[in-house]
């Protein structure tokens, strides 16, 4: 299998799992006890808290760590809600946000809270002009847009958003879970109150994540419990997921020079598709700046995205429609539609998504097989019409 699904999750990195595993048993001790073992533990997270904070221009203390980007989503628009004295409480986000921040915001709508979703461009971004016009002077108390699109691969204007929302005295949160580690993020630069990320999408264990909370920023935690993480997230922490996320942070920004090779062995991917198959469109910014490095969304008319995604599949390669997927009824997908594709065309987006593992080899390999698997489909299609 060669594996190009990597924004949905990434393999465990060696250094990472070799870093987890005194963690589940030699020092399995509850960070809270005040033994040695414990204290042990409170040392592991506290140097991880020390480690992610680094990475992104934030003190220690403004690192939570959750189970995930979701519970870390709903933990900020939930926890702000409750927090806010408004009267009327409204939020501003996009209509391209991952499903965890849309759902959320969904159930906050149910709960009377009001929401203006943003629309993008034809490329996936964001005017941020767009979100200034919806402010709601006295009423909006949070503004939630991702930094870069976890589908088409969209690079948010983010800080500019950030900006604006300081500026009118409103809390900004990002999902930043496809952006981090592969483009530049400062949380006091970019005016960030609030940043959600997964450690699986860095080649880190499945089950850790965070979020950065600006000091002096009011949440009311989601999850009581024993007063772990400053009484923002009760339970026992998650030692070797936690060792694991720090570890996985901090090899992703050491292998810096890493986001340029992902980033021209994607230009060379659709340099190869378009020659190979010059109908084919792309979904997503034409500049491979304006894109996350290694992330490329692309459709081949009149051919269906999960069609394409089983093709693959069959032949030993592992991609993604780009939408939520259930066999055989795929959804269209929100992200593509709201660019302004029709039902039909959100329904054949094929996301492609290298990692650190993939080779020139394998992308010509893989342009070889899409080639001719595109080829059947059209003779199939053909003969079906007639």
């Amino acid at each position: 299998m060669i594996y190009l699904d990597n924004a949905a999750t990434t393999p465990l990195d060696e250094k990472v799992f070799e870093a987890m595993l005194p963690y589940f048993k030699q020092e399995f001790g509850n960070p809270s006890s005040v033994h040695e073992s414990g204290r042990n533990a409170r040392a592991a997270i506290d140097k991880a808290r020390q480690i992610i904070a680094s990475t992104l221009n934030a003190g220690p203390k403004e690192i939570v760590f959750t189970s995930g980007a979701t519970e870390s989503v709903n933990a900020i628009h939930k926890g702000v809600v409750l927090a806010s004295t408004h009267q009327v409480k409204h939020i501003i986000t996009s209509a391209i946000e991952h499903h965890c921040v849309l759902d959320c915001i969904e159930w906050l709508g149910r709960q009377g809270v009001a929401v203006t979703y943003v629309m993008p461009d034809h490329e996936g971004l964001i005017n941020p002009e767009e979100v200034k016009k919806a402010i709601r002077p006295g009423e909006t108390i949070l503004i939630s847009i991702m930094s870069a699109n976890n589908e088409v691969g969209t690079i948010e204007p983010f800080a500019e958003i950030g900006r604006i929302a300081k500026e009118n005295n409103i809390l900004f949160h990002t999902d930043a879970v496809q952006g981090y580690g592969k483009i530049p993020i400062d949380v006091q630069r970019d005016h960030i109150d609030f940043l959600s990320v997964s450690a699986h999408k860095i080649y880190g264990p499945k089950g850790a994540g965070f979020f950065y909370q600006r000091q002096g920023v009011q949440l009311v935690p989601l999850v009581h419990g024993g007063g772990q993480e400053s009484d923002l997230r009760g339970g026992t922490e998650n030692v070797a997921g936690i060792v694991g996320l720090a570890e996985a942070a901090r090899l992703i920004f050491e292998r810096s020079t890493e986001r340029k090779r992902l980033r021209d062995l994607t230009d060379l991917l659709w340099k190869l598709l378009k020659e190979n198959n010059p109908e084919v469109v792309l979904n997503g910014p034409v500049a491979s700046e304006k894109r996350v490095p290694g992330l490329l969304n692309v459709t081949f008319p009149g051919i269906s995205g999960e069609m394409l995604v089983q093709s693959l599949d069959g032949r030993g390669f592992a991609v993604s429609s780009g939408a939520a997927c259930a066999a055989g009824s795929a959804p269209p997908s929100h992200v593509l539609m709201a660019m302004g594709r029709s039902t039909v065309e959100g329904k054949q987006g094929l996301r492609i998504s290298l990692g650190h593992s993939n080779t020139e080899e394998e992308i010509r390999e893989l342009v070889n097989v899409l080639r001719d698997a595109v080829k059947k489909m059209k003779t199939s299609v053909s003969f079906s019409d007639d």
